[in-house]
């Protein structure tokens, strides 16, 4: 029988020296005791996986909003990519990958309905701006429920910090928590190619010849090399990065994205319409609270109106607020 103090011990003699330790985190908001078999961060993969929050990523946007096909990204899928990833590159360094596993699968629990133009719309409506890992933060210490827990999930500090610093200038503390914010980026750059072409917005021909020569043409061929590459560099550095020329290739072919997918594309015609639903949503809940369900009306008195519209909007699936939109907004033929 494997008792958590003796995982604890055989993570001590695994582990690099620069890894967190499960046994040396510093903890939880709220102290807990601690479980019989599982170590900590066991603990707080296995609330996100269990969470609402989680499930709910399968109904939202990567990049195409409601696709036809079968094959397309959503959150969900990007999530889990993002986890096999992050956990590949841990194991080889000799990380901690259950932290690793922890702030990948719930890095982006706060993202919006309909991708990023959600979080644009939100952003701009909110005095205080609104920002998907902010909001990751605040959905597991305050919006999702563990046994009517204050403090939410009640999670790591460890792999808070790696949620709030998975995007933005700042560093996460730990290095697990770096891997997660490189891989994040590996995989949206790669899947996002891969679902364009799938589209025919873009073709093989169109991406940068000196990305192709030093990353493949294929997608595998591309992780591969980008992944065995911060293995390399990162074995020789005290933080987890790319080599010089891969990370220009890696940034140059998400300039490539931005200019011809993200920005203007065919990917993005549905997303004014998004925007503009969202906008009319915002608008309704805002004027009558009392329409939303309970648990988010109830917050207005401790955080404000605009702060529970903005949690029950951000946590609405695609077809969520879709659907609330014909319902709020379009005449219904039923009584003619």
């Amino acid at each position: 029988m494997f008792s958590r103090e003796k995982l604890e011990k055989i993570e001590m003699d695994k582990l690099s020296p620069g890894a967190q330790f499960s046994s040396e985190s510093k903890g939880r908001r709220n102290p807990e005791e601690l479980c019989k078999y599982r170590m900590i961060f066991q603990q707080d993969r296995d609330r996100i996986i269990h969470s609402k929050a989680f499930r709910r990523l399968k109904h939202k946007t990567q990049v195409f909003i409601s696709p036809l096909g079968d094959h397309f990204r959503t959150r969900l899928t990007h999530t889990l990519e993002v986890s096999q990833i992050s956990r590949t590159i841990a194991r080889s360094l000799g990380l901690n990958e259950d932290l690793t596993e922890a702030i990948a699968l719930a890095h982006d629990l706060g993202h919006t309905p309909f991708g990023h133009a959600g979080e644009e719309v939100l952003n701009r409506l909110s005095d205080k701006g609104f920002q998907h890992n902010y909001q990751s933060l605040r959905v597991v210490d305050k919006l999702e429920s563990r046994n009517g827990n204050k403090f939410g999930l009640n999670l790591s500090y460890e792999v808070r910090d790696g949620i709030l610093n998975h995007t933005g200038e700042k560093l996460p503390e730990t290095l697990e928590g770096q891997i997660v914010k490189i891989a994040d980026r590996i995989a949206y750059i790669n899947h996002d190619l891969d679902d364009a072409m799938r589209a025919d917005i873009i073709c093989l021909e169109d991406i940068p010849y000196s990305c192709i020569e030093v990353l493949g043409k294929r997608q595998s061929d591309r992780i591969d090399i980008m992944v065995k590459d911060i293995i390399s560099t990162s074995s020789k550095s005290d933080i987890i990065k790319m080599s010089d020329e891969v990370d220009k290739v890696t940034n140059k072919l998400r300039d490539f994205l931005f200019n011809n997918v993200y920005i203007g594309s065919e990917a993005k015609v549905e997303e004014e319409k998004a925007q503009k639903l969202l906008e009319r949503l915002y608008f309704h809940y805002y004027e009558k609270p009392e329409a939303m369900p309970s648990e988010f009306y109830e917050r207005i008195d401790d955080e404000g109106k605009e702060q529970a519209v903005i949690d029950y909007i951000a946590g609405m699936t695609d077809r969520y607020a879709i659907n609330q939109g014909r319902e709020l907004f379009i005449p219904s033929s039923s009584f003619f």
